[in-house]
């Protein structure tokens, strides 16, 4: 039996929690206080059978509590439901939520995802990809997912989902599966979403994916995966718009932010772009991958990015963007202010060199389009090389502006800090000096020089 003290924490956690997606979401209109207040009705997992040891299986557990939760929550306004995970190790294959619902984590609860493979049925490619990213046809159930829901909080006490992803990692060292592995979160189809103050670790792909979603808050989440873990990426919005990422800590082996909107001649079709993200206050360490990085699937479009205050460690590059010939697409409207970088590889690395495709349907005629893009106020140390801004003649980067940007070379560094091909810009106060490409803009760079209309 749940304490005094125990049921006032949790009112108190979920009361935070749906006070920030109520604030986000009626400053934009999109749902009044009431819908977002308190749930009316919660539950214990331990209620539908469910057993902390660690070892005994509840996913009929999940699914009934689920199933029993979604009835009492279809009223909405102002109801909803409200499943609490008490202390102990939750052992469970995949499950689904359900809207108007909240999944609340104690302090000591952790939820674990089962390594039996059989419990991960191979489920349909998202159609602005059209395969699995790993592999042709389809792909291993994510582990915690919905679609099409509206009213959905994934929060707690900073309680942890662990996915157990070693079990995958190996496997797909192995080449022993023949599908693409499922992300540890993933909604579709779904609006008015928040999901902090959690600890996800050891995701088996992409930890958080929101794909074809409106109005999503992530904030005060910890990510944590070994940094040789493939494809681990922190937190991936996925044609999606109206986003908040903000004061999250992520250690991965993939990027830590990739913004996408689908994989060439796919996203092109579905056509849904990622637009007005907001990503700030991130810390990140990722030897090996980027901090921010915006594809390589773009194929639908990305636009209205903002990010500031940004913190790295031992990362590879604070702003990437990767693309191809054959994604087409369109990559505008970037505004980045205030980047602090310590033992950097590159700051900045634009390419359009990311060639690989899902199948031979690609398009050679569908070129991205990069342009108006802002970078400022960035102090980096320790940085390898300062930039690579690789435009070909058919894919110009242009509009690329750079300003108050310092960056310090490691004794390792390259000995040519900038290289540049077909980008064309402007930059006031970077040093090392930038490439010829980029002209001075012989005044202080201010925000003037970006038409912030279209942010």
């Amino acid at each position: 039996m749940e304490t005094f003290g125990t049921r006032n924490r949790i009112i108190f956690f979920s009361l935070l929690a749906l006070w920030t997606v109520a604030s986000l979401l009626t400053a934009r209109g999109d749902v009044s206080a009431a819908e977002a207040g308190r749930r009316s009705y919660v539950a214990e997992l331990t209620e539908f059978g469910g057993v902390g040891d660690g070892v005994t299986s509840n996913t009929k557990a999940f699914l009934y509590a689920v199933a029993n939760l979604s009835r009492r929550a279809s009223g909405g306004c102002g109801g909803g439901a409200m499943l609490v995970v008490p202390a102990g190790r939750w052992l469970t294959g995949p499950f689904n939520l359900t809207s108007h619902f909240t999944l609340f984590l104690h302090s000591d609860a952790v939820i674990l995802a089962s390594t039996d493979i059989n419990e991960y049925p191979i489920v349909a490619p998202l159609p602005s990809y059209g395969r699995g990213r790993d592999l042709p046809g389809g792909r291993y159930s994510n582990f915690i997912w919905g679609s099409n829901l509206t009213d959905v909080i994934i929060t707690g006490e900073n309680g942890t989902i662990n996915g157990q992803g070693q079990f995958w990692w190996d496997k797909f060292h192995k080449k022993e599966l023949n599908s693409t592995r499922g992300h540890l979160l993933e909604l579709m189809y779904s609006k008015n979403i928040l999901i902090a103050n959690l600890t996800f670790i050891n995701s088996p792909f992409w930890n958080l994916h929101p794909v074809y979603c409106k109005n999503v808050v992530i904030a005060n989440i910890t990510i944590l995966a070994p940094v040789d873990s493939p494809n681990t990426d922190g937190i991936d919005p996925d044609s999606c718009s109206n986003v908040l990422i903000e004061d999250n800590f992520i250690i991965s082996g993939d990027d830590c932010v990739a913004i996408k909107s689908g994989w060439d001649e796919y996203g092109i079709r579905v056509g849904i772009p990622s637009e007005q993200i907001t990503v700030r206050r991130l810390t990140c360490i990722s030897p090996t991958s980027a901090v921010i990085a915006i594809g390589s699937e773009m194929s639908g479009g990305v636009r209205q990015i903002f990010a500031e205050n940004i913190t790295a460690i031992n990362s590879e590059s604070a702003l990437r963007i990767k693309t191809a010939v054959g994604r087409g697409g369109f990559v505008r409207d970037v505004f980045v202010q205030g980047m602090t970088l310590h033992t950097m590889k590159y700051v900045l690395w634009f390419a359009v060199s990311y060639g690989n495709h899902p199948d031979d349907g690609w398009d050679p005629a569908a070129l991205p389009e990069i342009e108006r893009i802002s970078i400022g106020d960035v102090f980096a140390e320790n940085v390898t090389m300062v930039g690579r801004l690789e435009g070909i003649q058919k894919v110009r980067f242009r509009d690329i502006f750079l300003w108050n940007l310092t960056a310090r070379p490691s004794t390792a560094a390259k000995k040519v800090q900038w290289n540049c091909s077909y980008v064309e810009g402007a930059e006031y106060k970077v040093s090392p000096k930038p490439c010829d490409e980029l002209e001075n803009a012989g005044e202080p760079f201010d925000l003037r020089l970006v038409d912030l209309n279209r942010l």
